[in-house]
């Protein structure tokens, strides 16, 4: 699957954070550089509900 990053990045960004959740664990296709991308703009307070989503 060819993923369009930058269309990715837009919904992450204007998305909550249950949604930000979902793209972060669901979107394939994604180099580590563009998953650190995405982590950044992640509200960092959120981190532990990150952590255990993808657990």
């Amino acid at each position: 699957m060819n993923t369009n990053f930058e269309e990715v990045k837009q919904r992450f960004k204007n998305a909550d954070v249950d949604e930000q959740i979902r793209i972060y664990t669901t979107t394939e296709g994604l180099t580590v550089e563009q998953f650190k991308e995405l982590l950044r703009m992640f509200p960092i307070q959120y981190l532990d509900k990150l952590e255990r989503a993808m657990a």
